[in-house]
């Protein structure tokens, strides 16, 4: 079974500690996706994986052998960086060949392998090129070929499509998804800070803020039932509507008073302790409508409308403090600077977090 088990990983340099007793199984054929805000660690725990960056503390196993101490090159893994790291003076056969001819592999067995893996990723025709006469997203999937020609037990991918424009970012993403189909006995780790990245590849997410694991999860577990208000914010775009709020009633239904005086009812349960104690109240952007009559969670002054065809954002003063509340609705909606509106939400969406940012729902 080539899956990956971190135990209690930690990382320090010197006096200041990165990691902090990371724990984590990820199973055989699995794709995880690390990520988080930048400075979080989500990369500095990849090449821990690969043993680029030394371990402070815990154990490590791939494939069910502690690789603590093991080199890179023996450890079964193969890393996709963020820049190419492509030889320019090498044909882009050469390229996916090195690291076997590096091995001593027989020459029938580099030429199979980099056929193979230039066949998966539509790269045949580009064998005799260099790579200077490739696009940007040509010379990402011959450093995603490289990486197959090995045939490792783990996949790394540290940020690999941040230097593309939107397009090849999407053709790109599409090649890694379809490679991940095709490969379903590999394991992947991914790290990226692009939550449709994150949303659309991953069996699972690793939200990760200051060394230390927020939630793991399937993308739309984290999305629907976020642990805390960090992961409420970091998933989702635009971010999740956070309002100042206190329990007015506790119990098996919970009644809210949100900033400003207007009440609502949650379907979500507290205990009666919590009656009277401050909270915040969630709501996604697109999980807000435009409510008729005086049925509605609150009210506000239109101050920016952006239409972007698909849906209509609209940024909404008066109920936090220098902070809008955003609500995203579907279509071309015919609104103007400067009028009142009022947004309701379905009550099975709406979350809500204690004093120290954890969900009720959990």
């Amino acid at each position: 079974m080539a899956g990956l088990q971190l135990k209690n990983i930690r990382k320090s340099y010197g006096a200041v500690d990165v990691i902090h007793g990371i724990d984590l199984d990820i199973r055989q054929g699995e794709f995880v996706v690390f990520v988080g805000p930048s400075g979080c660690g989500k990369s500095t725990l990849l090449r821990m994986i690969a043993g680029l960056e030394e371990i402070s503390g815990g154990e490590m196993y791939i494939a069910g052998r502690q690789v603590n101490d093991v080199p890179p090159s023996q450890r079964g893994i193969a890393m996709v960086f963020q820049s190419y790291a492509l030889y320019p003076h090498m044909t882009v056969y050469d390229n996916m060949a090195f690291g076997m001819r590096i091995a001593k592999e027989s020459k029938e067995e580099i030429d199979r392998r980099v056929r193979a893996a230039a066949d998966i990723l539509q790269l045949t025709a580009y064998l005799d090129r260099l790579p200077k006469a490739l696009s940007g997203g040509q010379r990402q999937r011959v450093a995603i070929g490289r990486a197959i020609c090995r045939d490792p037990k783990v996949f790394l991918f540290d940020e690999p499509l941040s230097n593309l424009d939107a397009a090849l970012r999407v053709a790109t993403r599409i090649e890694i998804a379809k490679l991940n189909e095709s490969m379903p006995d590999t394991t992947m780790v991914y790290v990226t800070h692009d939550q449709v990245e994150a949303m659309t590849l991953a069996d699972r997410i690793v939200v990760l803020s200051a060394g230390h694991i927020e939630q793991v999860g399937p993308p739309l577990e984290l999305y629907e039932r976020p642990a805390n208000l960090f992961v409420a914010r970091f998933i989702g775009s635009p971010a999740m509507n956070i309002i100042p709020a206190t329990i007015a009633g506790a119990g098996t239904e919970t009644t809210v008073e949100l900033t400003g005086g207007r009440r609502t009812v949650l379907d979500i349960a507290t205990p009666a302790s919590e009656n009277g104690k401050t909270a915040s109240f969630g709501v996604r952007p697109e999980d807000l409508g435009i409510a008729a009559g005086d049925d509605f969670l609150f009210e506000g002054t239109v101050s920016i409308v952006e239409a972007l065809g698909e849906v209509t954002l609209l940024y909404i003063d008066g109920l936090v403090a220098n902070e809008p509340i955003i609500a995203k609705i579907p279509g071309i909606l015919k609104v103007r600077r400067g009028e009142k509106v009022r947004l309701t939400a379905d009550r099975a969406k709406l979350h809500l977090f204690d004093a120290n940012g954890k969900s009720y729902r959990l």
